[in-house]
């Protein structure tokens, strides 16, 4: 089963900050252990900006070695947009996190979550009223395990 949670309204100095409270969402969901936020942090140190796929969107994630506990997916909006220093999608208001307790898994849920933006998803979540409506969009979104 499929863990999802929803913030709204976060307020992040930089991109790190970001990223650690998008990843938290899934450490305090229990999905992800202690150490997820600062693995997904160091993904984009070692990597670059990579995971900002579209206009305003960062798909937050780490191996699943590094801390999934089960499968779950968050999404952050953020008070105000940061730069993660993309040269064609920032900034970002948007993050989509994830974590999986295996690499099969991992794959899967990539998918799912590719599909599900493909169809308008960041649109919709964009267009959400609050936490709650965020939530509910997430969890469409996501297929039924």
């Amino acid at each position: 089963m499929t863990i999802a949670v929803a913030t709204d309204g976060v307020a992040a100095a930089d991109w790190r900050e970001a990223v650690v409270s998008a990843a938290s969402a899934l450490v305090d969901a229990g999905a992800a252990g202690e150490g997820y936020p600062e693995a997904c942090v160091r993904v984009v140190e070692e990597n670059g900006p990579y995971i900002v796929l579209t206009k305003g969107l960062a798909l937050v994630h780490a191996r699943p070695e590094e801390g999934g506990l089960a499968v779950g997916v968050g999404v952050t909006r953020l008070a105000a947009p940061v730069e993660f220093g993309h040269p064609d999608n920032d900034p970002v208001d948007l993050l989509l996190a994830f974590c999986t307790p295996d690499p099969d898994v991992h794959v899967g849920t990539l998918a799912a979550l590719a599909r599900a933006l493909s169809g308008g998803l960041a649109d919709r979540l964009r267009a959400a009223a609050g936490r709650d409506d965020l939530a509910r969009e997430l969890k469409e979104a996501l297929p039924d395990d």
